[in-house]
Parts: C-alpha cells; sequence; structure tokens
C-alpha cells in the first residue's frame, strides 16, 4: 500500500511538471496590461472622461424643479365687526418650474466637444501606457531567453571540462603528465561548474522579473521557447527618417499633443462667447391653498383643497436676454491667456516631435552599432572555434601547454557569449524601432 502511494505522489509530480504552463509572449503582454495598477488607473481616467461627455450633453436640456411650501399663523385679525379677534390661518403653495438656454454664444456646444476630447486624450494616455507596458514585457521575455541560452552554453563547458578531466586522469593514470596538469583540470571543471551555478541564478533572476511584472506567482514561472534567428546583416531601415515618419502618424504621445492644440481652440471659443449676448427662458407654473380654522367671516365658508387648487392655479413663461457691455476687462483677458496656452500647446508638440526624433536617431544609432557588433562577434567565435580545435590538438599531441590552452578555452567561452549578447542586444534594438514605426508584431 505504501508503496502504491509513493508511486502516486511521484505520478502527481511528474504530471504536474509536465503541465507547466510556459507563457508566450503574446500571453505574457496581455497579461500584463490586464494586471498593471496604473493600466487600470489609466482606464478609471478614461470613464471619468467619457462621464464628462455625459456632463456637457445635459447642459443642453432644461432643468426642472418643483416647490412647496407651508405656513402657519396665529395672531390678532378685525373680525366683520372690526373687533380684534385671535385667528388661526394655514397658507399653501405648491410650484414647477422649468428653464434652459437658447444661445450662449456656443458655449454649450464648445465645452461638449471639449469633453470629446478628453475621452480621446485619455485613450492617448492609456495607449501610450501599454506600449510602455509591452516593450518592457518584450526586453524581459528576451532577457529570458538569453539567460537560457548562457545557461546551455555554461552547461556545454561544463561537460567539456568533465570529459577532459577523464581524459586527464587516463593520461596521469598512464604516467603520460604530471598531477599538477590533472589538478589543473579539474579547477577548472570547477570554474564551469559555478558558472552554471551563476547562469542558473541570472535565469532565475529573469523569471523573477517577468514574473512580477506579469504579477503571477514566480514558483514555477517558465516562457514558451521562441527561435530567436541570427539576425541578419541588412537594417530593417534605409535611415532614421523613415521610421519617424511613421512614428508621427502611430505614436499616441504626438496624437495627443494634437489634441491638447484642439482643446485650446476650444477653449478660446469658449472665453469668447463671453462677449455674446445670451438668451434664456423660463416656464413656470403653480397653485396655492388657504385655510382659516376659526373662521371671522361666517358667510365666507373655507373653499375645498381641490376647488381651490384649480382656481388658484397659474402659470407663464418668460424669455431672458443678457447683453454683455463691460466686466472689467475679464473676457479680454480670458481669451489673451487662452491664446498664450494655445501657443504653449503648440510648443510642445514641437517639443515631443524632437524628442521622438532624437530618441529614434539614437535607436537607429543603436541598431546599427549592434548590428557592427553582432557581425565581429559572429567572425571572432569562428575564430576560436579553430583556435580552440586547433589547441585541443596541440595538446593532445603535447605540443602546448595547459596554461596556454586553458587561454584558448577561456577566450571561446568568451566569444560564445559576446556572441549571445550581441544577438539578443541586436533583436531587442531591432524591436524597439519596429515600436516606433508601428511594426511590431508580438
Amino acid at each position: 500500500m505504501k508503496t502504491k502511494f509513493i508511486l502516486f505522489v511521484a505520478l502527481s509530480i511528474s504530471i504536474t511538471s509536465f503541465s507547466q504552463k510556459k507563457w508566450t509572449l503574446r500571453e505574457a503582454v496581455d497579461q500584463a496590461l490586464a494586471k498593471n495598477i496604473s493600466i487600470q488607473q489609466n482606464k478609471l481616467s478614461v470613464a471619468l472622461a467619457k462621464s464628462n461627455v455625459d456632463v456637457a450633453k445635459g447642459n443642453f436640456l432644461p432643468n426642472l424643479n418643483a416647490s412647496s411650501s407651508g405656513n402657519f399663523s396665529s395672531g390678532l385679525s378685525p373680525d366683520q365687526s372690526g373687533i380684534l379677534t385671535n385667528t388661526n390661518n394655514f397658507n399653501g403653495s405648491f410650484n414647477l418650474n422649468s428653464n434652459g438656454i437658447i444661445f450662449n454664444g456656443f458655449r454649450n456646444t464648445n465645452t461638449f466637444k471639449q469633453a470629446q476630447l478628453g475621452v480621446e486624450s485619455s485613450l492617448y494616455d492609456l495607449k501610450k501606457m501599454e506600449n510602455d507596458i509591452s516593450l518592457r514585457v518584450v526586453n524581459n521575455y528576451l532577457n529570458v531567453l538569453f539567460a537560457k541560452e548562457n545557461l546551455e552554453v555554461a552547461k556545454i563547458q561544463a561537460a567539456i571540462s568533465k570529459k577532459q578531466i577523464i581524459a586527464a586522469q587516463a593520461r596521469f593514470d598512464a604516467g603520460l603528465s604530471a598531477k599538477g596538469e590533472l589538478l589543473n583540470f579539474k579547477s577548472t571543471a570547477a570554474n564551469d561548474v559555478q558558472n552554471v551555478i551563476l547562469q542558473e541564478n541570472s535565469l532565475d533572476l529573469a523569471l523573477l522579473n517577468i514574473a512580477q511584472l506579469l504579477q503571477e506567482p514566480a514558483e514555477g514561472f517558465d516562457v514558451a521557447p521562441i527561435e530567436v534567428e541570427a539576425p541578419s546583416a541588412n537594417l530593417l531601415y534605409d535611415n532614421s527618417s523613415i521610421v519617424f515618419s511613421k512614428s508621427l502618424a502611430y505614436m499616441p504621445e504626438i496624437a495627443n499633443a494634437k489634441l491638447d492644440i484642439e482643446n485650446a481652440n476650444f477653449n478660446i471659443k469658449i472665453a469668447k462667447a463671453s462677449f455674446l449676448p445670451s438668451l434664456s427662458y423660463n416656464i413656470g407654473a403653480g397653485t396655492s391653498y388657504f385655510h382659516q380654522f376659526n373662521n371671522l367671516f361666517p358667510t365666507q365658508v373655507n373653499s375645498s383643497f381641490g376647488s381651490q387648487f384649480a382656481d388658484r392655479f397659474r402659470y407663464g413663461a418668460g424669455i431672458s436676454l443678457n447683453i454683455p457691455i463691460f466686466n472689467r476687462f475679464q473676457t479680454k483677458n480670458r481669451v489673451a491667456q487662452s491664446l498664450i496656452n494655445r501657443e504653449i500647446s503648440e510648443a510642445r508638440l514641437e517639443i515631443q516631435k524632437l524628442q521622438l526624433k532624437q530618441t529614434i536617431e539614437q535607436a537607429f544609432l543603436d541598431v546599427k552599432s549592434s548590428l557592427k557588433t553582432f557581425e565581429a562577434s559572429k567572425i571572432s567565435l569562428e575564430a576560436q572555434i579553430e583556435a580552440f580545435k586547433n589547441a585541443q590538438e596541440r595538446f593532445n599531441y603535447g605540443a602546448m601547454t595547459l596554461f596556454d590552452f586553458d587561454l584558448v578555452r577561456t577566450r571561446l567561452v568568451n566569444a560564445q557569449g559576446a556572441k549571445i549578447r550581441s544577438k539578443y542586444d541586436y533583436v531587442f534594438k531591432t524591436k524597439v524601432l519596429q515600436f516606433y514605426s508601428g511594426e511590431l508584431v508580438l
């Protein structure tokens, strides 16, 4: 029974390990966008901007108010004989009023359009944040793949060192080499094992970073492999101007800066509306009710509530015209301030364009530099591989010292690491350029 239980536990563990989810890049990006708190806050800002549109839309509608009052009074009043007599009276009123705007210099219209711009602006802010998060996920994802390749290289080197120890042990046992040579090989193998551990730690850290970005448990987290092919020697774009021209129509910060200018134009129109006359209307209806508890005039009987409600019913309508003549130059100064704010918005757009252009130029230069580095690392690795093969043969025949052989081997390991680093560096920087041009496909 105990044996069956152990087998069941082992089988469960193996099934769990086998079914461990490996996140694809698309899934990782979607998860980060869904879980990021800052993005959630920006979505609330979009919802708030949409509610502002509803508020502005309501300005076109009339309001409607109902009111009622009741007053009780007690005191001396002359009766029909002229004698002052104490009496108790009740007065009640019921009113319904509505007013609205007929014309106010198109202020309501421009406020409504401005609120709609606010929604667009909030959506562009959200898009920019989503772009930034997506790029961070891509970078972290590539860092994991980079760490995995480094670990594989380290394991291969450790395996080679292990084989060299076996060969050195055989030579030592046969009396063909000194014990110092065997010890040196064991020391090199120990360093290689240490490097494997170091690369495993780097991989764990890279997985932790992307797991935290996705707000997922780091325990057992892993990503799906992607075949990152050797980069092409040809650049995706001939120059940075091509990328910049595409980015002007794609990047949300540029679109948002343009919206700021439109928003400033609406502020100018709203400020100028105060120069124009405004026309409003008012509609009202009401009635009242009176009751005297101790009637001073017996010939007059208190009418019923229903009859008084109908007899005293009144209604009316009116139009109000307001013509501005002089308001201490307040409107003039507000218009002047709005014009200055538009110039500030126009300057901000130019600053955004300049910053974007400089960023893309730097990114394009980084791609060119990383491509050159990658090409150089390929040539270096090919040379180091041939040098290592030659050194291994010379060492086996006793034509090279162990010290010189270790130097050749170290240069090979460094060349392998340099090629991996330069490959992923070039891939990521190419993705950055594709991101700015709007052509990044996950």
